[in-house]
């Protein structure tokens, strides 16, 4: 009878030394999650305060510039048709898509048109 009772305590031994080494890997586990999500919450902070900065330099540049502030509607315009033209539409796609004149359309994306041109001119000649 004592044979078994110190068995059976040897067994219980073994199982709750085993179990130690399981907590520990998931304390370990939880620790490394609790780090992943901190610095993932810190990269976040520094992307959404990169972010800032630009949304200020371009106000800075726009005011330096002395360009006047377009109307919203406009700017949302002028996004869709560059966005069109960047995804190789022509003149007379982007004027259907968006219900403008063709020459209103080559008349907003000139100004991007020539500035491309410029660049690769430069580019070119160095």
């Amino acid at each position: 009878m004592m044979e078994w009772a110190l068995i059976i305590l040897f067994a219980a031994a073994v199982l709750l030394f085993i179990l130690s080494f399981i907590k520990k890997d998931s304390v370990k586990v939880d620790s490394q999650l609790e780090q992943v999500a901190i610095t993932f919450g810190d990269e976040m902070n520094v992307l959404q305060e990169k972010i800032r900065n630009i949304e200020i330099d371009a106000e800075i540049t726009v005011q330096e510039a002395g360009i006047l502030a377009m109307s919203s509607e406009k700017r949302i315009l002028l996004r869709e048709v560059l966005d069109l033209h960047k995804r190789g539409y022509s003149f007379e796609s982007i004027a259907l898509k968006t219900k403008q004149p063709e020459d209103e359309i080559e008349r907003m994306l000139t100004p991007y048109i020539q500035t491309k041109n410029e660049r690769r001119n430069v580019a070119n000649d160095i």
